[in-house]
């Protein structure tokens, strides 16, 4: 049996990794609630880097 297990992921939207992209969330909220406080922490950079959230599923199998 396969069953699916949302998550979701902070991404880059130039597609490059750093340290926000390698956390994962198993709610939407949550991964809100930290690029919120990310931007908060880097809000008045001209080099500000744009990030979306994304639905992640993984496959767990029962043998």
């Amino acid at each position: 049996m396969t069953a699916a297990a949302p998550g979701y992921r902070i991404v880059r939207d130039d597609g490059e990794h750093d340290s926000v992209t390698r956390l994962s969330f198993s709610d939407y909220d949550a991964a809100y609630d930290e690029l919120e406080r990310f931007y908060a922490a880097t809000c008045c950079s001209d080099d500000r880097i744009e990030y979306s959230i994304v639905e992640v599923k993984t496959s767990v199998s029962d043998i």
